[in-house]
């Protein structure tokens, strides 16, 4: 390796290489022909991101090589930090599945919680599981509770997956411990314990229109099918179930058919769904806090991380370092699957070649999903080498603008920019560090919120999630912008009016 190439490709390239205007105008020619390569000529994601980076790249003044190099740097540090939990979740939520203990928890939450309540329980759960852990973690992990629920339940796919994701990136965005910002709160000296209530004050409303009320109005613009993912015994015995019914009454002549648990909504996801029989599994199951312990073993172990690096930063005693080792987001995914091989496996009485091929069949099918991902990382990459995240930001920096309205400005263009809500985050705090050394107390804590809000904004087609939700819910282009990414504004825009709403009271 040459001595250039050791250098990170950001450090070599200019913060702007071209005329700020150009870099705008390429940047959004990049965005469109994007979008028209994977809607219009149906090219796969993973096709269009890379034509759509290395193009913006050379657009922008870029060498053509150096423009390979920063796409190649992206999709690798993607497939290093993203790729690696997720496929660590991947084999996680097929033990799940396949051990029944997500069938336990599906069936308890849809036993416990009638149709109307079932997106407001799935809106919580988001939130608990999100709060100390990055979005693409959580959804991992909840993704098989997500497809079980709604394929249980009999309600629309959109009903279940909305208010979960919801839950989710409300609290990558507002509410510390999370990463992005504990980030945002060491970098302009805000008080955690004010942001931490003030943030839960902010996300409580913004959960709720964001989740559960607007996943009404998403499952009408999306009535996508429940994914065949994660398929158990129990969901084969219930379509076969189904099916029989089905067969029967047709025979007859019409009538009723007997009266069970709802089967999965297939097709357009409207109407009344199919009854069918309950089934009884043929083997055990973990039970339901088994299964929940599981689930929630990497959160505790990376929630007891952020708490020690908030209270004792510097300390170097020895439950600190363990603590900063087994709350790494890879390790305690890694503890997870470990955990779940006994706690899940044992629980359902599978043995080893069982476990094994459990295991390994839930890494083929993310195969798409990983190269997906990897070129969005690829592309925004890209975008921040070319210098486009700084242009935006210096320009609205001169502006006269409210100071709180200045943060999610200039967070939300770095995060449209970018397709990146860390980087967002991270850029914010880092250019209103000043500003903030001129406010009181609550009005820092605010900024912080502020523009934890503008880092979640019009998630698209630059950005991870985007893609991990749409190839995880089998959505088209279209129905993830119409249902994520209108999710995404509304968490966005609801919490910077929560924001400026305390800045008036406080």
């Amino acid at each position: 390796m040459t001595a250039a190439l050791s250098i990170p490709i950001a450090q070599q390239i200019p913060l702007a290489v071209g005329h700020d205007a150009r870099l705008i105008i390429v940047a959004l020619i990049g965005f469109a022909v994007i979008i028209v390569l994977i809607t219009v000529l149906k090219v796969h994601p993973f096709l269009a991101l890379m034509i759509g980076g290395i193009g913006v790249g050379l657009g922008a003044g870029i060498e053509a090589a150096k423009a390979v190099t920063s796409f190649g740097t992206g999709f690798g540090s993607t497939m290093g930090s993203v790729g690696v939990l997720i496929g660590l979740g991947a084999m996680y939520g097929k033990l799940l599945a396949d051990s029944g203990g997500a069938d336990q928890i599906v069936d308890t939450l849809v036993d416990r919680a009638s149709p109307r309540t079932l997106p407001w329980t799935m809106a919580l759960v988001g939130a608990i599981i999100g709060l100390p852990m990055f979005f693409e973690i959580g959804l991992v992990l909840l993704i098989p509770v997500v497809i079980l629920t709604a394929r249980r339940s009999g309600l629309p796919l959109m009903r279940i997956a909305i208010p979960t994701l919801a839950g989710l990136s409300v609290m990558h965005g507002l509410v510390p411990p999370h990463p992005g910002p504990l980030t945002a709160i060491g970098t302009l000296g805000a008080n955690l314990g004010l942001t931490l209530g003030l943030g839960v004050l902010v996300a409580i409303p913004t959960v709720l229109i964001a989740g559960p009320i607007f996943s009404t109005f998403a499952a009408r613009w999306a009535p996508v099918p429940v994914p065949d993912l994660f398929m158990t015994e129990e969901d084969l015995a219930l379509a076969e179930a189904s099916a029989g019914t089905s067969k029967r009454t047709a025979s007859a002549g019409g009538g009723n058919p007997p009266p069970g648990r709802a089967a999965s909504r297939r097709g357009t996801g409207g109407g009344a769904p199919a009854p069918a029989p309950h089934y009884v599994p043929s083997h055990a199951r973990p039970s339901f806090g088994v299964a929940l312990a599981s689930i929630l073993l990497p959160v505790v172990l990376m929630l007891a991380k952020a708490l020690v690096d908030v209270v004792a930063p510097s300390s170097k005693s020895a439950v600190k370092v363990i603590l900063d080792f087994l709350g790494n987001p890879p390790i305690a995914l890694l503890l997870a699957v470990i955990a779940g091989i006994f706690l899940l496996g044992r629980g359902a009485k599978m043995n080893k070649e069982a476990i094994a091929a459990s295991l390994d069949s839930g890494l083929p099918p993310i195969a798409g999903i990983l190269l997906i991902v990897g070129a969005g990382g690829g592309f925004k990459q890209v975008l921040i080498d070319s210098g486009i995240g700084n242009v935006i930001t210096k320009a609205v920096i001169g502006s006269g603008m409210s100071v709180l309205f200045l943060a999610w400005v200039v967070a939300v263009l770095v995060r449209v920019a970018t397709g990146s809500a860390t980087v967002a985050t991270v850029t914010a705090a880092g250019l209103l560090t000043p500003v903030a050394a001129t406010l009181d107390t609550t009005h820092v804590a605010l900024m912080v919120l502020a523009i934890g809000a503008g880092s979640v904004f019009l998630s698209h087609v630059n950005d991870a999630g985007f893609w991990l939700v749409k190839q995880y819910l089998g959505m088209s282009v279209t129905q993830t912008f119409k249902t994520w990414t209108v999710m995404e504004c509304l968490i966005s825009v609801i919490g910077l009016l929560g924001v400026l709403l305390l800045s008036l009271i406080f």
